[in-house]
């Protein structure tokens, strides 16, 4: 099973649909515009010829005022034949004119027709090239990352056999038997931070693997608890579980065991590294309306109202000094969770501090 999220997918399917609805707008505008210069074009003619039949009716009215006088020349019969010969002789110079005008816009229509395409092909594709050049690009990341990884790895495990060997040959109270615990804990914090940016690879390229299995995630919740209690005691912090449904510590539901291991272990690391000596973490889980739900609120210093949202974002920290890890731990929970079909938020305790919540599919245990 694969991340529900193609993100590279869904945005590409987003950019083809807000293309589409741009150039549906660019068209409907291209076409209001034309209306509008017709329109304008059609105004200025009218106003054109409203002037020049204003002349020439003036031009007429002094004709009859001078054939009415008593040296008028022309007898009135010739003139109102000369002026319906002019009339008809204007009226087809009008009408070749608006064929004229017709044409012409009808040819400018069928020329528009045609470029569009031609502009839109062309921007197509340089729409694909530009993807296929990005696609190469992220597999060449992708492949790089990997090997780099890969070799990391084999390193960092050199160190840990080195480190072990030493702490093996030095005796109880020997400053080295700290050195090498140190080291181990940086290696164990440089194999997280490379496995969280392998994850992120793989959530972008929508191939976060899962293989979900019928199990109890109350068993799952006590094993993250069993691992990370010397850690918070270790703090002063106390670490407890409460059974808000009073399911007897039974919680059929179906999940990948490593990945949600994973989700816990996050949100666990996070509330021991954000609450003081002395708080408390509690761990709620229970089964409701048909589906799992888990939280853990703690008594630390509390998420912001309005990055509630933000925290779920990748690389985000808490502030800009803040060193301690990449800020991807929240996001790859997230869509570790999504995944599984659930969702995941943040909020503010009723005493202070935080709350994670998510919510699995729940899968009662059939009758017997």
């Amino acid at each position: 099973m694969q991340s529900d999220g193609k993100k590279d997918w869904a945005e590409r399917d987003q950019t083809d649909e807000s293309l589409r609805t741009e150039r549906e707008k660019t068209d409907r505008a291209l076409a209001e515009t034309q209306d509008a210069a017709e329109h304008d074009a059609d105004a200025i003619l009218r106003l054109a010829r409203q002037n020049a039949d204003a002349v020439l009716l003036e031009a007429r009215t002094k004709a009859d005022e001078l054939m009415d006088a008593p040296t008028a020349q022309l007898p009135a019969a010739a003139i109102a034949e000369e002026r319906a010969v002019e009339d008809e002789t204007l009226r087809e110079e009008r009408a070749s004119a608006d064929q004229i005008l017709r044409r012409e816009r009808a040819e400018n229509a069928r020329a528009l027709a045609k470029l569009l395409p031609l502009e839109r092909d062309k921007t197509d594709r340089f729409l694909f090239t530009e993807r296929e050049r990005s696609d190469g690009a992220l597999s060449n990341r992708d492949d790089f990352l990997g090997i780099v990884s890969h070799d990391l790895r084999n390193l960092l495990g050199g160190v840990v056999v080195s480190a072990e060997v030493l702490a093996r040959r030095a005796q109880q109270g020997d400053p080295v038997l700290v050195q090498t615990a140190r080291i181990q804990r940086y290696v164990a914090r440089m194999n997280r931070l490379i496995g969280d940016l392998l994850d992120v690879t793989s959530i972008d390229a929508g191939k976060l693997a899962m293989t979900p299995a019928r199990a109890d995630f109350a068993a799952l919740v006590a094993e993250a608890v069993d691992t990370f209690e010397g850690a918070a005691s270790a703090k002063g912090i106390s670490l407890t579980v409460h059974d808000a449904g009073g399911s007897g510590g039974s919680l059929p539901a179906e999940f990948d065991h490593d990945r949600m291991l994973q989700v816990l272990a996050n949100l666990i690391t996070n509330s021991i590294k954000f609450t003081p000596a002395g708080g408390t973490i509690t761990l709620t889980c229970e089964l409701a309306d048909g589906e799992l739900r888990f939280s853990i609120a703690d008594t630390g210093v509390g998420i912001p109202e309005n990055m509630l949202e933000a925290v779920f974002e990748r690389f985000w920290q808490v502030g800009k000094n803040d060193q301690r890890g990449l800020g991807l731990g929240l996001y790859i929970s997230r869509c570790i969770v999504e995944a599984h079909g659930g969702k995941v938020w943040a909020g503010s305790g009723t005493g202070g501090g935080s709350v994670v919540s998510f919510t699995l599919p729940a899968h009662p245990s059939p009758p017997s």
